[in-house]
């Protein structure tokens, strides 16, 4: 729709009314304001959204591998040859044959459960979300080939027992021996060689990690494992990559990718994006009614000035962009306010966090419950651009009805009873 000079300048002066038909006027800012809250919320929920996943994403992948694969008996041996046998196969980067066991972990009067994680230190070591964020003592205390007792401990597992590295704790697996008086839990105290802490909370309270032939002695599978864990070229390939092992392994074997583990975890938070998508856009719809009942009302007004404009020559498809322009200038100028104020906000609502934080003396986003120690935010151009489209085409609809009665008008009825 072109809209010429003269168009836009009477749009623009409908714009600014005089002092008597300042109500019109206010409704035209709530309704601007209102557009530009719904295209800020929207931008920053799916930003923190796609940050949170992300984030999460890169941090269950860092601790976990893209598959694990288990075998149907309680152990494998002859691990090594399976290793090779599965780094041979096409997309896969990295095995890592290791020992996964659920214990008990005690520290004077308190106990708590955790995740053992039997491993060699080159392979944590090939894992900088680990080695990298080991915040206390050093990797280099940890044993890889036996003859030390050194383990990792998550930070806030630490800080929940109140040890250090260098401390000892004691863990008992519930797999215990048999004597003659009853099963007894196995029990051996270990030195905390050092801390990580990567910035999930279920990983830095839940997870500690053994030298894989400690674990073995302490687990009872001397020489063998019971799970390894693969690594593809991206987690997108992950499917495919188990796939072509489970071929080359045959029957005995059952492969889990990170999909299928963590499947009901990424399947909540699409749901809850995709509500909050919606719940969010109502924000806009209700905006643009504002703006539909505002040009109502600013027709009414202006009944007179459409009929002296129509005696002057003006055509109804003029007075129909003059009064399309005026509600969809309220729609542009809304959306570009809140695409500024909703990409400033997610571009910095780590900063924001930390200030309201300081300001309001509390907690914002607990760790404990959204498992991250910090508020990421991703912003996704196409989603932007979903949002602003939704929000001019709402903006574009909403004044088409009150133009087309200004067009409809008819200058005898409106000048009657001037």
């Amino acid at each position: 729709m072109f809209i010429s000079g003269f168009e836009r300048l009477v749009a623009l002066r409908y714009l600014r009314p005089r002092r008597q038909e300042g109500f019109v006027s206010i409704i035209a800012t709530l309704s601007m304001l209102g557009i530009a809250i719904g295209v800020a919320a929207l931008i920053i929920v799916m930003a923190v959204m796609n940050g949170f996943r992300q984030e999460l994403l890169a941090q269950i992948l860092g601790v976990n591998g893209h598959l694990t694969v288990f075998a149907d008996q309680p152990q494998m041996n002859h691990y090594d040859d399976l290793a090779q046998r599965l780094g041979a196969v096409e997309g896969v980067v990295m095995v890592t044959p290791q020992i996964q066991e659920q214990v008990v972990v005690t520290a004077g009067t308190s106990a708590s459960g955790a995740l053992v994680r039997g491993m060699k230190k080159a392979d944590i070591a090939a894992r900088p979300l680990l080695a990298d964020n080991i915040v206390a003592g050093s990797l280099e205390d940890y044993a890889s080939d036996g003859g030390d007792d050194g383990i990792l401990l998550g930070a806030r597992l630490a800080r929940k027992f109140g040890v250090r590295a260098g401390d000892r704790i004691t863990l008992l697996s519930p797999q215990g021996t048999t004597t003659v008086m009853g099963t007894v839990p196995r029990m051996k105290s270990y030195r905390i060689a050092g801390l990580f802490e990567v910035g999930m909370s279920v990983y830095d309270e839940g997870f500690i990690y053994m030298p894989l032939q400690a674990a073995q002695v302490f687990f009872r599978l001397p020489d063998a494992v019971n799970a390894v864990e693969v690594y593809a070229d991206t987690p997108d390939d992950a499917f495919a990559v188990g796939a072509r092992i489970q071929r080359e392994l045959g029957v005995g074997y059952r492969i889990v990718d990170w999909q299928r583990t963590n499947a009901s975890f990424f399947g909540a938070i699409q749901v809850e994006r995709n509500v909050m998508f919606i719940i969010l856009s109502l924000i806009i719809l209700v905006a643009s009614f504002n703006v539909l009942s505002g040009q109502v009302m600013l027709v009414k007004n202006k009944g007179r000035d459409i009929a002296i404009l129509r005696t002057m020559g003006a055509t109804r498809g003029m007075i129909l962009r003059i009064f399309f322009a005026t509600g969809a200038t309220i729609g542009v100028f809304g959306t570009a306010l809140g695409f500024i104020l909703g990409l400033s906000f997610s571009l910095n609502i780590e900063t924001i966090r930390q200030w309201l934080q300081t300001l309001l003396q509390m907690k914002l986003f607990p760790e404990e419950i959204y498992f991250l120690t910090r508020m990421p935010a991703e912003v996704d151009s196409v989603e932007v651009t979903l949002v602003i489209v939704i929000a001019l085409v709402l903006s574009f609809l909403a004044p088409l009805y009150p133009a087309w009665r200004a067009a409809r008008l008819d200058p005898v009825e409106a000048l009657r009873y001037e």
